[in-house]
């Protein structure tokens, strides 16, 4: 560096250090004269004693300016820096905080840095609230594409089962037409069938009037000759052993002539329908229970369930309220439908979805005797009263009479044109009662297998139908809950009806005395009906549709079952 160099930078530094020291002395100077007028404007003040206390309204924005300019002059950099650290953080936090709530009449007014910190605050609020309204726009944009596509896709299934219903409905209308051009051939088809039945019935009615005239005739002639009574005798027993089986049992030739319970029942006093009493309840079987039978002696209780098992129960004396289980039975296929004591009471029978009847002895313990003949399931049986015949009812529109001696099948009883789904043998009788669903009822000579009469009157599918013990009142019920009191020496019409719907009926009842009749009903409702009123009482305690009903020997006591697995004993 040349010499010349080195005083130019000598001389420009003295004039940057004469310049800098000519500005200290200038702001010394301004310095010095605000602090001597602040100085006379107190002794001024204090000449004219303290001023009224005023209300600043707003504090200058320069004060802080002010001292933060006085504190760079002197070169207090540390104190500015604490300064400004205090003024900028506390403090001023303190001041946003309280500026809204200050008190009426005074305002603070932020400085511009204070205002700019607030106003980078709010932005940021903005700016993060926008950033989440982004994702939510975002994923509600997913999503309307995504219902898009589902819309779409819910269209083009809407088209594809629109299509196929339409198709359906053409493959309907020609179905239709189809089944209608069948109609004739089926109605004549029927035609033909009814003939036929009304021609089998009047040849077994001309059959049965032969063999009566014959009999009579036979037993008016007196024998002449023994030869030729020997000679006829042994020709009887040559044509009787090609239709009859050496073990068949005989009809009693009249069976009604003593009814030991006529007297006791003429005797007996009436209770009233209210006055029944839910008293036990027997949790019998977990499934639903079709069918239950009182033992003819003894307070036990059969019943048949759908859980393929029937079970003897004894029910509570006196003050007990605890049923016990006597014997259980398993042997059917499918789901039983009925059950009915042998008059002896060491036998019971069963009915069930698998077509067959079963006969069951208690002291062995096992299935004795199992009737197979019925096309489709079998709905109940009911024996007659010496104990030999067994009769029962299936869906294949049918009733049949089994011979117990000989373990055949006496007679197939062919009437109604839809499934018969009751049976029952009048007490102390041959007469044999059925129900179908084809709304009638039938009355059978069961020794000839002829029906003598026939009910209608219902205008449903009958359920059941019975008899009272004297054998000269009827009772029966359909799926619409009307039940018909009938008397069988006229069969035109019902002489009473008892409106017990509008759900159905599935088993009537009557009482010892008569004078009371118990119907099961699908709205978990026990009815007692009074028969020469026609009253009807309700018992309610079932949790679903009762399915069987039957009173105790002395009429004292209800008892029913249901779909609930239930057994409830009213007394």
């Amino acid at each position: 560096m040349s010499a010349r160099t080195k005083e130019r930078v000598v001389e420009v530094n003295k004039e940057g250090f004469s310049e800098e020291e000519e500005r200290r002395s200038v702001e010394e100077e301004d310095f010095e004269e605000a602090m001597r007028e602040a100085a006379s404007s107190t002794a001024a003040r204090r000449k004219h004693g303290p001023p009224k206390q005023q209300i600043v309204l707003n504090i200058p924005e320069a004060v802080d300016d002010f001292l933060r300019n006085f504190l760079r002059r002197s070169s207090l950099s540390q104190t500015l820096d604490s300064f400004e650290a205090e003024w900028y953080g506390s403090a001023q936090k303190l001041l946003t905080e309280t500026v809204m709530t200050a008190p009426a009449g005074v305002f603070f007014i932020p400085d511009a840095l204070t205002h700019r910190q607030l106003l980078l605050s709010e932005l940021e609020t903005v700016r993060r609230e926008t950033s989440l309204l982004k994702q939510e726009v975002l994923v509600a944009g997913e999503s309307l594409v995504r219902m898009q596509r589902e819309r779409d896709f819910h269209r083009l299934q809407y088209r594809r089962v629109a299509e196929d219903k339409n198709r359906l409905v053409e493959d309907y209308k020609q179905l239709k037409k189809h089944l209608e051009s069948y109609e004739p051939a089926l109605r004549l088809l029927d035609d033909k069938y009814q003939a036929s039945l009304r021609q089998k019935m009047l040849l077994s009615l001309e059959k049965d009037r032969v063999q009566n005239t014959t009999d009579a005739k036979l037993s008016k002639e007196k024998p002449r000759k023994k030869e030729e009574r020997s000679n006829k005798s042994s020709t009887d027993k040559s044509s009787t052993s090609t239709t009859r089986h050496p073990k068949d049992s005989e009809f009693t030739v009249c069976s009604r002539q003593v009814n030991l319970h006529l007297a006791h029942m003429t005797s007996q006093k009436c209770r009233s329908p209210s006055s029944f009493t839910l008293s036990c309840s027997i949790r019998a079987h977990e499934l639903p229970i079709s069918c239950i039978d009182l033992h003819p002696r003894k307070l036990i209780v059969a019943s048949a369930s759908d859980d393929c098992s029937w079970r003897l129960w004894a029910l509570p004396a006196g003050r007990e309220k605890v049923g016990q289980m006597v014997l259980t039975g398993e042997g059917h296929s499918d789901w039983l439908s009925g059950c009915s004591f042998h008059p002896d009471g060491a036998k019971l029978a069963t009915t069930s979805g698998d077509t067959t009847v079963r006969l069951w002895d208690f002291s062995r313990g096992c299935c004795v005797l199992m009737l197979s003949g019925h096309g489709q399931p079998t709905w109940g049986c009911s024996f007659h009263s010496c104990g030999h015949f067994l009769a029962s009812c299936s869906a294949d529109k049918t009733a049949k009479l089994w011979d117990l001696n000989s373990q055949r099948c006496r007679l197939t009883l062919r009437r109604h044109t839809a499934s018969v789904n009751s049976v029952c043998f009048m007490p102390f009788s041959n007469l044999l009662l059925t129900c179908s669903a084809d709304k009638t009822l039938a009355l059978w000579d069961a020794r000839l297998g002829i029906c003598t009469a026939t009910f209608c009157g219902h205008q449903h599918s009958c359920n059941h139908a019975t008899f009272n013990l004297t054998g000269e009142v009827m009772g029966s019920c359909d799926s619409r809950g009307i039940v018909n009191l009938w008397d069988i020496r006229k069969p035109a019409s019902a002489v009473a009806t008892v409106d017990a719907g509008p759900l159905g009926a599935n088993q009537v009842a009557f009482s010892p005395s008569g004078k009371m009749l118990a119907v099961a009903s699908n709205d978990s409702l026990v009815r007692v009906v009074e028969v020469d009123s026609c009253t009807v009482s309700s018992l309610s305690g079932h949790r679903d549709g009762v399915q069987s009903v039957t009173f105790d020997h002395k009429g004292e006591t209800v008892i029913s079952a249901g779909n609930d697995g239930l057994i409830n004993v009213w007394s």
